[in-house]
């Protein structure tokens, strides 16, 4: 087979860490925009949600519903993804009860729709970079159903503080129709192999009831995320 046709660019050892530094430049410019920005925010719950979730579903108004309560009860400020669905929910709730309704936005293809139910917003570029900023320093968080994404985040919050990388705070999975069917696969598949440790479910935990879910948050310490960030930078 001929390979006259093929094309290789060749990138020089100098080009390659031009490229690298511009990335970490970028990097380091996306963690100190988070950091300043969670600053005016001290409190706050962080909530987690599938974006293709219409506004007359039940879990966009349970989304919806907890904004409103979040800021009411708590006066503690709102944060999601700044997408659509479950974000859009959320930010909605806060919003129309006149909290502070954050939305922490990432660069995707094709482009996600803001929701328009921010009082404050700061995008990103690097999906991690936009990760760490949505865990960091939050009283709690809420994961309503989602697809990939929430599951990934759910994941990677759960392994963060089953490993001692993040302090322990609420893990609250909020719809118990979509959320039990999760469990039984953990306690069937992961935990009966031996993967996991008994005490390790309790690292979460699943309701359906909106009160419930307020005097967690309520009863939760209050931290500033800087134990957090001394640790969850060792994984970057």
């Amino acid at each position: 087979m001929s390979h006259k046709n093929n094309k290789h660019i060749q990138i020089t050892e100098s080009e390659l860490r031009e490229t690298a530094r511009k990335r970490v430049d970028l990097i380091d410019k996306e963690f100190k925009s988070a950091f300043a920005f969670l600053e005016k925010y001290p409190l706050s719950v962080t909530i987690y949600g599938g974006t293709h979730v219409r506004d007359d579903s039940k879990y966009y108004n349970m989304a919806k519903s907890l904004g409103d309560r979040i800021v009411k009860d708590l006066g503690y400020a709102v944060l999601t993804g700044g997408g659509p669905g479950i974000m859009e929910g959320a930010n909605r709730g806060a919003f129309e009860a006149g909290g502070n309704s954050l939305g922490l936005e990432v660069e995707l293809e094709p482009k996600q729709e803001s929701n328009p139910y921010q009082t404050d917003t700061i995008n990103f570029h690097y999906f991690f970079s936009r990760k760490t900023a949505l865990a960091f320093s939050a009283e709690a968080y809420v994961f309503l159903p989602g697809g990939f994404g929430t599951l990934d985040e759910f994941f990677e919050i759960l392994t963060l503080v089953q490993t001692g990388k993040i302090v322990k705070v609420p893990i609250i999975l909020y719809g118990a129709e979509y959320w039990t069917k999760l469990e039984k696969f953990i306690k069937e598949e992961i935990l009966s192999r031996g993967m996991i440790l008994e005490s390790d479910l309790s690292l979460f935990m699943i309701t359906d009831d909106e009160d419930e879910v307020v005097e967690i948050i309520r009863k939760a310490p209050v931290h500033d995320g800087v134990e957090f960030l001394h640790k969850h930078t060792e994984i970057i």
